[in-house]
């Protein structure tokens, strides 16, 4: 059947026209013009033609014969004007035979080459008719202005992919040369490698960049970054990751910098406590004071001043500044980089309470008898004046000589012991305190938590938060609630082995719940408690004291229940990610300290004996661990030991560690 006919399909893109030199009915055998024998089945010829050339000439002849066809097919193909054959039917429906659009473009008398001629122009300009089952069907014009818009796209897409590769790999081979257009966008595809690895949503562009530059592995992106001066050695990828925004937008200073020009020290009817004796508590380093107390001991009692700054009488609900707090949800403090929720004009300027500066407060004042008894209590909107500004480690060197402290922590105990006696647990652990020295140095520091100073303060913010939970709760102001159930089992306390103990314990507390309902916070041993005295630094503090405020002023509360609760449940989200990012930024510098300790020994506890391994407590990090376990070896829960650092890795959070000794 197809037998000395020319038959005509498409191999990797190109048209072939062969000869059928043998039809086996489901293979034809035929010759190229290149002088190759193929086979092929029937299903793929696009074009056969009614003219028969026979198959009894010499292999020469038939190669020449073929050439031939090829040519005048070509030339045709030349004549041909696509768009101008679509302009002529594109108002026509249906689909059209490649014979009669031959005829359309060389008249009435045409041939196999005539035809052949218009099926390539056809098949190589794929803008102006789509083929199916050997018809031809007029795009429309949105059909091809997308296609036309695709092909801009793919051509960009080369563009960069072309030069945006040959210049990082230049710069691979050291080569001082200059930034291509492309810049912009290379990078961007290197930074969504990097953060978002596979999950990349140009992840194959991007590997394909990599691919131009001689680069194979993906994960070299960072790298790359790096290389060409993008991000630093330590660049913290879950600023990328999780969306966080480390400066304010120039709306917001704008807001800011015209509500820092206001005199926080004029509230109006606030009630005047500058003669009180007011002093900040706070690390070294604090810039932002959010909280100060006061003291005054009066014929055996003792009046408690705590105050709160005043955010929510200077901060607006609904404004700029609130919209940003709300998206920030709280600020984010991390070994090289502080970001405030507030900008620094207001969170440390006219929010802060600064020594020797007019503020306005939210005082809550208590009255205590000689053993610690609560005898009554008043929130007060106030004008206060900070005298001292004090440190925890001043604070813990000189309390006994100041009689003010001296009561301040004799009450503090009481307060603290009291909780305890009502279920509150004590599973506090060192903080490992990490700062990076300009030089890159990472020094590392151990901050006991149960310090007087330490204790002080905790036992007045938990004060300052249980009392306003219970006046809001007692005068139906609706607020967030912090509860927690009772845990699953209350272990017995192990001095002797007290991370141990709290490790545990830990695991058998009930998750902390935010409520819009007042119920108890067993972790605390407290009936109902809230946040509310950090409004500079956590946007649900301050979402709580504009409740107290309001209420204060004689005023309806600024939110409902059901406003409350849909406060929470995106701030959740928020707080969420910042704590991740947190975290994640403390284990990457611990693991930059131990990398530069490989093969060290350090001090760990064993906590969990698993199938195969053990996971353990770095104790001079309170870094958690696991560790293969060695054949034969028989570890014991709560035994101490030492492992030594086989590898750390911080960019890819791996550290291998192996058993040294007890």
């Amino acid at each position: 059947m197809y037998e000395g006919k020319i038959i005509e399909y498409i191999d990797q893109g190109n048209f072939i026209c062969a000869l059928c030199l043998q039809d086996k009915g489901n293979r034809l055998h035929l010759l190229t013009p290149t002088n190759r024998e193929v086979n092929l089945p029937p299903k793929r010829a696009m074009l056969v033609s009614s003219e028969i050339l026979g198959v009894d000439h010499s292999r020469e002849g038939l190669l020449g014969k073929l050439k031939q066809a090829e040519e005048a097919r070509i030339r045709l193909k030349e004549k041909i004007d696509v768009p101008a054959l679509w302009e002529l039917l594109k108002e026509e429906t249906g689909s059209f035979e490649g014979r009669y659009l031959a005829e359309l473009c060389f008249g009435e008398a045409v041939g196999d080459q005539h035809v052949s001629a218009l099926v390539r122009a056809l098949f190589e300009d794929k803008l102006y008719f789509k083929m199916k089952d050997g018809r031809f069907f007029p795009n429309s014009e949105e059909r091809i202005e997308q296609m036309l818009k695709q092909r801009e796209e793919e051509a960009a897409r080369e563009e960069l992919l072309g030069r945006g590769g040959k210049w990082l790999q230049d710069v691979l081979d050291g080569k001082d040369v200059q930034e291509p257009a492309c810049r912009d966008e290379v990078v961007r595809l290197l930074v969504e490698l990097a953060v978002f690895g596979k999950e990349s949503p140009d992840f194959k562009q991007g590997k394909e960049l990599l691919k131009r530059a001689g680069v194979t592995d993906t994960g070299e992106a960072r790298k790359i970054l790096c290389k060409i001066g993008v991000w630093e050695e330590d660049e913290n990828l879950d600023f990328i990751r999780y969306d966080i925004r480390r400066s304010f937008g120039p709306e917001v200073l704008r807001a800011s910098r015209l509500l820092a020009e206001t005199d926080p020290g004029a509230a109006e009817g606030g009630e005047d406590l500058r003669d009180l004796s007011v002093f900040t508590i706070d690390g070294p380093m604090t810039e932002d004071f959010d909280d100060a107390l006061s003291v005054e001991i009066h014929d055996g009692e003792i009046t408690l001043g705590i105050h709160i700054t005043d955010v929510a009488g200077t901060v607006p609900e609904g404004g700029v500044l609130d919209k940003e707090a709300f998206h920030r949800a709280s600020s984010l403090y991390l070994p090289r980089t502080q970001i405030p929720m507030l900008p620094p004009e207001l969170s440390q300027g006219i929010l802060s309470l600064t020594k020797g500066s007019d503020r306005a407060a939210l005082s809550l004042l208590c009255r205590f008898d000689g053993e610690g008894n609560l005898l009554d209590y008043r929130f007060i909107r106030s004008i206060i004046r900070v005298n001292k500004r004090l440190d925890y480690d001043k604070v813990d060197a000189t309390f006994l000589e100041d009689k003010d402290l001296s009561a301040l922590h004799r009450l503090t105990q009481i307060l603290q012991h009291r909780r305890i006696e009502q279920g509150a647990l004590v599973l506090s652990l060192p903080e490992i305190s990490i700062r990076v020295d300009p030089g890159g140095e990472i020094v590392l520091q151990t901050l006991d938590q149960n310090t007087p100073a330490r204790t002080m303060v905790a036992e007045c913010m938990i004060l300052y938060n249980w009392l306003v939970a219970r006046y809001c709760r007692d005068h139906g102001i609706p607020i967030l609630y912090r509860t927690q159930e009772e845990p699953g089992e209350r272990l017995p306390v192990n001095e002797d082995n007290y991370v141990f103990y709290v490790f545990k314990q830990r695991r058998k507390l009930s998750p902390l719940k935010v409520e819009t309902e007042a119920k108890s916070h067993a972790g605390l041993g407290l009936d109902a408690y809230t946040n509310a005295s950090s409004p500079i630094r956590r946007y649900a503090d301050l979402v709580v004291q504009r409740q107290l405020r309001n209420v204060l002023l004689g005023k309806k509360p600024v939110y409902s229940a059901e406003d409350l609760e849909k406060i929470q449940m995106l701030l959740s989200v928020a707080l969420r990610d910042l704590g991740t990012v947190k975290r994640n930024r403390s284990r990457y510098w611990l693991l930059k300290f131990l990398l530069q300790h490989t093969g060290e020994t350090f001090p760990a506890l064993v906590l969990d004996e698993m199938r195969n391994r053990y996971r353990v407590v770095l104790l001079d990090f309170l870094l958690v661990a696991e560790m293969k376990r060695q054949e034969g070896q028989m570890l014991q829960e709560g035994q101490h030991i030492t492992v030594r650092i086989q590898k750390s890795d911080p960019w890819n959070d791996v550290l291998k560690i192996e058993y040294a000794g007890p």
